[in-house]
């Protein structure tokens, strides 16, 4: 639930981020994905004027880290993504040139809220052609078209290598270091399985509706940088992998947490009410669909007794990681095991897209509200004793091994 002072407030910082909507919220050096994959990263194929724009799988090298600047997306300090020839017919392939002061053929505008890329006045979006995500397809201009799962880019980094703070007005840090501490700051997210997740919450006693801008990570394991979940917090975790998310949901006392006593809590998402996400700065990372990979589209609940967090990918990561119920709490966003005193990893179908019925969608505060979708099917369970606090086996945090699901298809289903 956010806060009514929050709830003031939005209306200003919404007006803010769409003043600044040219380029992302995240700052630095940003590796630039392809909605279908976060395993592939748009590549300048060399440091040359002409150079081709590709897309190869993601390895953090200097031809995949781009800088937003004054409307100019850049690679290698100097050169900038750049329309060939200022050719606006469709299918156009884009290039990388020697960044140059007012030249329109390298202005472009990032949008946050449907991760699009344009070419600026032109009606024209960096575009995935037939949303093929082999290694050297080449990027190409096409005419924009809200929705199309091709022309969805985001943004983000590698796990390791994370900046110390991926936005302006962050009240805590991303490269949390290796160690643990009941003060830290960290606010990056890890979700694996029952026994190795973290949670977003207070890092002092404080409602979630006042704290949201500000949450911490929480973790099972040691060794992440962050604070870890006291011994005894977690009464019933449930965790199930999807072939389009990973979910974990359970019960606790989450007054261990900073969580006040009888606080209903509320949602924390990669969004929020400015583009900026709750908390501010927050990233989301795992190894289930890839070593390290990001989660760009998630979505979480906590209360003082309840939680809930799921993170998506693929071309439905939007619809099923949707964050527009945000009253609607866990169990009707995510219908799923809530048992108490249940620890277990399981396999699933995915959900039904929470609001969707049919054809129609529902929104929040539209009389009769609908009753939630039954929980999908789990299968293959596998019962632990218990989840406490337990060390972090180190894995090397690279992309080489992947398990990424196919998403063969232009557009979302």
């Amino acid at each position: 639930m956010v806060s009514p002072a929050i709830r003031a407030l939005s209306a200003f910082a919404v007006l803010a981020v769409l003043v600044n909507a040219q380029e992302p919220t995240f700052k630095g050096q940003l590796l630039i994905e392809p909605a279908l994959t976060s395993a592939k990263c748009i590549t300048a194929a060399s440091n040359t004027d002409g150079a081709a724009v590709t897309i190869q799988t993601c390895t953090g090298s200097p031809s995949q880290q781009w800088t937003f600047s004054g409307g100019t997306v850049r690679v290698f300090d100097n050169k900038c993504l750049d329309v060939t020839n200022g050719t606006t017919v469709d299918g156009t392939k884009m290039q990388i040139w020697t960044c140059t002061s007012n030249n329109a053929n390298q202005q472009f505008v990032y949008t946050t809220w449907d991760n699009s890329l344009a070419w600026a006045n032109k009606g024209k979006c960096i575009d995935l052609p037939g949303g093929s995500t082999a290694d050297g397809t080449r990027i190409q201009l096409w005419s924009c078209s809200y929705g199309n799962i091709n022309q969805n880019w985001k943004v983000g980094y590698l796990a390791s290598n994370l900046p110390t703070t991926s936005q302006e007005k962050q009240s805590g840090v991303n490269n949390c270091g290796t160690g643990s501490s009941p003060s830290s700051s960290c606010q990056t997210i890890w979700i694996n399985s029952a026994s190795d997740f973290c949670l977003w919450a207070p890092p002092s006693l404080g409602a979630i509706g006042d704290t949201e801008r500000d949450e911490v990570a929480w973790c099972t394991k040691s060794g992440r940088g962050a604070r870890t979940i006291p011994d005894g917090t977690l009464q019933g975790v449930h965790f199930v992998q999807t072939p389009e998310y990973v979910q974990v949901t359970g019960v606790g006392d989450f007054t261990k947490m900073n969580i006040p006593r009888g606080d209903a809590g509320g949602e924390l998402d990669n969004r929020g009410a400015d583009g900026r996400g709750n908390p501010i700065g927050g990233l989301v990372y795992g190894n289930t669909f890839g070593t390290g990979l990001q989660y760009h589209e998630w979505t979480s609940f906590i209360s003082d007794s309840e939680f809930c967090f799921r993170a998506c990918v693929g071309p439905r990561a939007t619809v099923l990681c949707n964050h527009i119920y945000d009253v609607m709490g866990c169990s009707w966003n995510m219908p799923a095991n809530y048992d108490s005193h249940v620890y277990e990893d399981c396999d699933g179908d995915s959900d039904l897209p929470m609001g969707v019925y049919g054809t129609s969608t529902w929104h929040q505060g539209t009389s009769p509200t609908p009753t939630a979708h039954p929980a999908a099917s789990s299968s293959n369970c596998k019962p632990l004793p218990t989840v406490t606090v337990s060390p972090l086996m180190r894995r090397d945090n690279t992309r080489d091994k992947r398990r990424l699901p196919v998403f063969p298809h232009r557009r979302p289903t």
